[in-house]
């Protein structure tokens, strides 16, 4: 039986994540260096996020913004009154040893998010993942470990960039609520739609904008009791987090079953071995002692500027997964696709907004338009073909004017100069050929220069037609109405 078999049967998994997301403002959260990514290492850094003696921080108001929103987008209770505290480690990468964050009275708390996980048939399975609390805070600098090809083991020394120090994060803590690595995966790609199509960040994992902590424990099914918690830290990829959560599944079961204790532990994925390695025992709240923030204020949100700020949130991506499904009759694959990213959804929307067939235009889209874009290297805000301009190629294509195969041929020129599909078929001679007679002179011509391939037709070979078809194609560079071409063709190979 394989192991994940035997999880469904013999024993339940619980996940939660906690999730790092940094909010794209343009200078840190508590003083007015750059967050721009990429600069020579500590270029962005001021005496206030290196915790330098007489300097006080404060509170960059983008963040509370984007922190309130998040939580709305969440579906959290925000809190009207709210503190920071002060996190206590010691780490080289933390100037300060110490982190200003939120404890005990968060921002926001008690809210859920949907997952929908699509199968191989395209049927959609939803399922509301808890949020146990979002609150704020500054991350830490970043250590760069040198002399190994590994990030870690085998390192001869480490270097240290305080860039990061004091970059605005929100971080975001799941219920237990978390089954498999699969659905892991997706709620950590939801938790990036969410915040992306608000707006308040980028969440580029490859640039540490987002990193997910996976806490992971095995049970056997009936127990009421959770198992003892490992946690595995900083996954910056969504294949990292389910291939990580599958790999420590086996490996706690196999602990239970050899009668092995599990320890409460930090772990760390190695992406070259494929497995998880002890980094340190985990700690517990009472190790950071904390304490509120002497130098900060506490934080009120008045219910005015909570409802400015609630109706300034766009429609989300679950609910337009639905809306596409019961008002556009999309599958449920479709309107995952199209709803990944939010700039391609309104593309999307526009085109259909300006006349074009619903599903003709999501094909569009997720196939040729995309594969550009992928090609290219682009986003969609990056090319030449307007919305407007697509439904206008849909169009011609459902007038008979041009066939697919010409709107594929003009394709490339029109996503990367843009311009009217109307006028560019009109200025290359590329209409489509629906006139019956001149369709019929073409097609004598064909059969007339391939009589052996007529006597074969007749004499069984029917999938012929196909090669007619392509001669005639040719002959007219594409231009032929493939439908009536094939109605007409038919008639005289069958008389």
């Amino acid at each position: 039986m394989t192991t994940a078999a035997r999880v469904k049967t013999e024993y339940e998994v619980i996940i939660g994540l906690e999730t790092h997301c940094q909010l794209s403002t343009e200078t840190k959260i508590f003083s007015s260096s750059s967050t721009a990514f990429g600069a020579d290492p500590n270029t962005n850094i001021d005496p206030i996020c290196m915790g330098l003696p007489g300097v006080l921080p404060v509170l960059n108001e983008k963040v509370l913004e984007y922190a309130v929103k998040a939580g709305l987008a969440l579906n959290c209770e925000i809190a009207s009154y709210s503190k920071f505290d002060r996190k206590q480690y010691f780490y080289p990468d933390l100037p300060k040893n110490y982190q200003i964050s939120q404890y005990d009275l968060p921002i926001a708390q008690n809210g859920w998010l949907e997952i929908e996980i699509v199968d191989e048939d395209g049927n959609a399975t939803r399922k509301k993942i808890g949020i146990t609390r979002l609150h704020m805070e500054e991350d830490a600098g970043k250590l760069v470990h040198a002399g190994s090809s590994d990030r870690l083991s085998g390192s001869t020394h480490s270097m240290v960039d305080y860039n990061r120090a004091g970059i605005a994060l929100v971080e975001i803590v799941s219920e237990p609520d978390i089954r498999s690595g699969v659905e892991a995966a997706e709620y950590a790609q939801e938790l990036r739609r969410i915040m992306r199509y608000l707006g308040v960040s980028d969440g580029n994992m490859q640039e540490g904008s987002l990193r997910c902590d996976v806490n992971i424990s095995v049970r056997p099914v009936g127990q009421k009791e959770f198992g003892t918690k490992v946690e595995i830290k900083n996954m910056n990829s969504f294949s990292a987090i389910q291939r990580a959560i599958d790999y420590e599944i086996e490996r706690q079961i196999a602990a239970l079953e050899a009668g092995e204790k599990i320890s409460q532990e930090t772990r760390l994925w190695e992406e070259g071995s494929q497995r998880t390695i002890s980094m340190r025992s985990k700690e517990g709240s009472s190790d950071y002692r904390y304490f509120p923030e002497p130098d900060l204020p506490p934080i009120e949100v008045s219910p005015e500027q909570l409802e400015e700020w609630k109706a300034e949130l766009p429609e989300l991506p679950a609910q337009r997964r639905h809306r596409y499904e019961t008002e556009l009759g999309l599958s449920a694959y479709d309107t995952r696709v199209l709803t990944d990213d939010r700039l391609v959804s309104e593309y999307f929307e526009t085109a259909v907004q300006a006349g074009a067939d619903t599903k003709q235009a999501a094909n569009w889209v997720m196939g040729d338009i995309t594969a550009y874009l992928k090609n290219e290297k682009l986003t969609i805000a990056e090319i030449a073909l307007q919305p407007e301009a697509l439904a206008e190629l849909i169009g011609l294509i459902d007038a008979g004017t041009i066939s697919g195969k010409i709107a594929k041929d003009i394709l490339p020129e029109l996503l990367s100069k843009g311009g009217s599909p109307k006028k560019l078929v009109e200025k290359k001679g590329l209409v489509q050929i629906s006139d019956t007679g001149e369709l019929e002179k073409i097609i004598d011509e064909v059969l007339a220069a391939n009589p052996d391939k007529v006597e074969q037709f007749k004499n069984g070979k029917t999938k012929l037609q196909g090669f007619f078809v392509g001669q005639i194609m040719q002959k007219t560079q594409g231009r032929a109405d493939p439908k009536l071409t094939n109605k007409l063709l038919g008639k005289k190979l069958n008389s």
